[in-house]
């Protein structure tokens, strides 16, 4: 096949020119901020240069230059264009992600599918650039790894148009995604996507007292649609279409006649208490006892999910004074997330390597994630601390939103055993959903 670049570029439209330079020049400036803010070295940076200006001209010859001549070349073009443009988009400006679980109740529900910035926070380089196309970690039907890390590229973040703020609802790479305490099992970019609120950005003090947040001292507005734990005692047992009504979809019998356990959100409280055989409801407080599934720090200083703190969320360039208590609470980020892999404590001193420190400074910052069903949710109580190189975007709003035909959330026990009922595809459709902002 003979190239001739000047001959070859007059094959171009005029549009596909301009992109074509416009793309080049973005190219440019990603590999002088990787060569220059970044440990990347000069060969990877190079590399990533050279692999997207070929593959954009590869497929601006197939277009202009074989298509017609090959069979099946209206489809291969139109392939190509898609797997190229749906990853720029994806990587660079928005992405469609869906809840999975119910931990964001009734803020976002299972079944709800966004789409998530990726410019506002600014978009992140791609550290594992070589993957197969519209997946995340491992291959549909053949499984193995869906990406390859023979070319991996440090953390850079390019400009973006806001910083997190407190309450921002953020998606992000699950950080103590792990094989062992040592080792990650996924690159940072490939790790498991979350999302949740962010309750304590970089430099915060953060204090929970009996399920209410306060940040540097100040008490937190509850999010509108957020849920917390109340016991309900009832005169007459309630059918699901009750509970539909009252948009109550988390409910446990306990071992008391009548007595539910329920995840209620303001409206559902106000509600309830206008429901006839409700003899009364009573706020959940998890106590002492309830640390089981907590990080051992957590029952040192007799820390619940409800009572916890105070913490201090790691802000770049900031130091904490180093003891028993702070290695237990930030060892994770300092040895792990920063990656000093020889940080320790030993006959209660504190070392990087040989060399004893009394004190660490961050050299990132950090974000404190919680689930608005706060007593149903696996968060920053339980794992610790999001990196900012772990973070991946903004929740913008639900473009669709499908009740899963599995949906579990409502359900009722009873002496006759669990009742359900069935819903058909239309009706499980939340139209009402469709197109809200996310907030």
């Amino acid at each position: 096949m003979k190239i001739n670049f000047k001959e070859d570029w007059k094959l171009l439209s005029k549009r596909a020119a301009i992109f074509y330079i416009i793309f080049t020049v973005v190219n440019i400036l990603t590999f002088i901020l990787l060569l220059t803010q970044t440990d990347a070295g000069f060969i990877n940076p190079l590399i990533y240069l050279v692999f997207w200006q070929v593959a954009i001209w590869v497929y601006y010859m197939f277009r202009y230059k074989y298509r017609k001549t090959v069979s099946g070349g209206e489809w291969i073009d139109a392939g190509m264009f898609a797997i190229i443009a749906a990853t720029l988009i994806r990587t660079f400006f928005i992405e469609a992600y869906q809840i999975p679980t119910s931990s964001m109740e009734k803020s976002l529900l299972r079944g709800d599918f966004l789409f998530v910035s990726k410019m506002h926070y600014g978009a992140r380089v791609p550290m594992t650039p070589i993957a197969f196309p519209f997946v995340h970690q491992e291959m549909p039907v053949i499984g193995g790894k869906a990406y390859s890390e023979a070319l991996k590229l440090p953390f850079y973040r390019l400009p973006g148009f806001q910083n997190i703020k407190n309450n921002d609802i953020v998606v992000f790479n699950y950080p103590y995604e792990l094989i062992t305490q040592n080792t990650f099992a996924h690159p940072t970019d490939k790790k498991t996507n979350y999302i949740k609120r962010c309750i304590g950005i970089p430099g915060d003090t953060l204090k929970i007292v009996n399920g209410k947040v306060y940040i540097n001292g100040k008490a937190t507005a509850v999010a509108v649609h957020g849920q917390s734990s109340y016991m309900v005692q009832l005169s007459n047992t309630l059918s699901f279409k009750d509970y539909e009504k009252l948009n109550i979809s988390e409910i446990d019998q306990t071992n008391g006649e009548g007595s539910y356990l329920m995840q209620l959100t303001k409206q559902n409280l106000i509600d309830l208490k206008n429901t006839p055989g409700v003899v009364s409801i009573q706020p959940v407080i998890d106590d002492y006892n309830a640390t089981v599934n907590l990080p051992e720090y957590c029952k040192t200083n007799k820390w619940t999910v409800d009572n916890f703190g105070a913490l201090y969320v790691p802000q770049k360039g900031s130091s904490i004074k180093l003891d028993s208590n702070t290695y237990a609470i930030y060892e994770t980020a300092i040895r792990l997330y920063e990656a000093n892999p020889d940080f320790r404590m030993a006959d209660g001193l504190f070392y990087m390597g040989t060399e004893q420190i009394t004190e660490y400074t961050f050299k990132m910052n950090y974000y404190f994630m919680m689930g608005d069903n706060r007593h149903h949710s696996a968060d920053s109580r339980f794992w610790g601390f999001v990196p900012e190189d772990h973070v991946v975007g903004k929740a913008l709003f639900i473009w669709m939103s499908i009740e899963p035909e599995d949906n579990n959330t409502l359900y009722h026990r009873s002496p006759e055993g669990m009742k359900r009922y069935s819903k058909n595809i239309f009706s499980r459709i939340r139209w009402g959903r469709i197109f809200n902002s996310i907030h």
